[in-house]
């Protein structure tokens, strides 16, 4: 198994409302075929590929004294060669 490299983390407690928008907007920037991340002085841009693998996973961890945490996760994946050639042509 290849060795994982975390380049940009981000985790914070918003209301419902804040993260619908937040996820509106990523959407498009996904749509336009770049996102960039900028936290304080930390900032990562993303080429986002037009072919993409989307994963969907809903858990429950329970977290003892705190009770049952629900997580809903949505990830994104794919690699730098996908589509990169263009589709299959007849010459």
């Amino acid at each position: 198994m290849g060795k994982e490299i975390r380049l940009f983390k981000s985790e914070a407690r918003h209301s419902r409302s804040e993260v619908s928008q937040f996820l509106r907007q990523i959407a498009d920037k996904i749509e336009t075929g770049q996102v960039v991340l900028r936290q304080g002085q930390e900032e990562l841009t993303l080429a986002i590929p037009t072919n993409l693998i989307l994963e969907v996973q809903v858990e429950d961890e329970d977290k003892k004294t705190k009770g049952i945490q629900h997580s809903l996760e949505i990830e994104l994946k794919w690699f730098d060669d996908d589509g990169a050639s263009g589709p299959l042509e007849l010459a």
